[in-house]
């Protein structure tokens, strides 16, 4: 007999997405034992509750936040982590290889049962598998209306950017482990290579390395967004003249001259005026597919960046 998977999901989501999943969820209710979470806090409460009972696995089903809020509850444990990606972007999903666009798919690399062992980052005590941003990119996501995105998906979020990068953003100092400082305006850090769906844009990150990767821009405005574009076309952010630095460490601390917004894993946590992040005491174990295949846009723009130049 197959397994009955306790799946957590959120039953408010109204996107077109959202209520696919939740008529695939009733089709396969009996394979799951579904539980409806009321709030982000309610889906951590929820995860920890079953790793602390000792189940195998917990799925979540939904976007990046219902995603974060699981792996809240499972940091620490044994306990695998499961996904059925239902979201606007769906970043770590990508990141594993997993059938991002196929809910029955995804389903069958859940029953196929490969665990792989991921890094997991802390930022100020917040969990998170996938990435963290502190200034420019936080403050985007703190101000994209919640109805704009369930009704344009990843274009709402320019409305905001074009907005914010008109702004003049405080300093801040990053701090490696090493002794390393940087400093800049805004900072992500990346556990995997992708950022905001199929965008690569930490070339060297693997989250299995237990290493953290950190681009810091030291420019706002055109020439952030300037060199952004010709590091995902050339697949080096950081390369000649760029204003982007790359770094590579265990943890770092980020001190900001005022209170700036945060975010992890694509969720907005609030406003800041010091960071810390460190690897969490224990990795997670996330149920991935054995052999994942590149998504058709990853793949074309490796190619493109491949090619030989005259």
């Amino acid at each position: 007999m197959a397994n009955r998977y306790p799946l957590i999901f959120n039953p408010s989501a109204r996107s077109q997405r959202g209520r696919r999943t939740l008529r695939f969820l009733m089709t396969h209710a009996q394979r799951f034992a579904l539980y409806a979470s009321q709030s982000a806090e309610d889906a951590v409460d929820l995860a920890r509750s079953f790793a602390e009972r000792g189940e195998p696995i917990v799925v979540a089903a939904g976007g990046d936040g219902t995603l974060n809020a699981v792996v809240q509850g499972l940091a620490g444990s044994s306990t695998a982590l499961g996904v059925l990606p239902a979201g606007t972007m769906n970043v770590f999903a990508r990141e594993l290889g997993l059938p991002h666009a196929s809910l029955r798919r995804s389903l069958d690399v859940l029953d196929a049962g490969y665990v792989k062992e991921v890094d997991l980052y802390e930022a100020n005590g917040h969990a998170f598998v996938q990435m963290a941003g502190v200034g420019l990119d936080a403050q985007v996501i703190e101000e994209t209306d919640s109805e704009a995105k369930k009704m344009f998906g990843p274009m709402a979020y320019l409305t905001a950017a074009v907005r914010v990068l008109g702004e003049r953003p405080p300093k801040m100092r990053v701090i490696c482990d090493d002794g390393r400082v940087e400093e800049g305006v805004c900072v992500l850090a990346g556990n995997g290579s992708l950022y905001g769906g199929q965008l690569k844009l930490f070339r060297k990150a693997d989250n299995m390395d237990e290493m953290l990767d950190a681009l810091v821009f030291t420019e706002a405005g055109y020439k952030l967004v300037l060199d952004s574009v010709r590091g995902l076309a050339t697949g080096a952010i950081d390369a000649g003249n760029s204003s982007v630095n790359y770094l590579q460490a265990r943890s770092f601390k980020i001190e900001c001259e005022s209170s700036v917004p945060m975010e992890v894993d694509g969720e907005f946590l609030g406003r800041v005026s010091e960071v810390r992040i460190d690897p969490a005491e224990r990795k997670l174990r996330v149920i991935a597919p054995e052999n994942p295949k590149e998504g058709i846009f990853a793949s074309v723009l490796q190619t493109l960046i491949n090619l030989p130049r005259k």
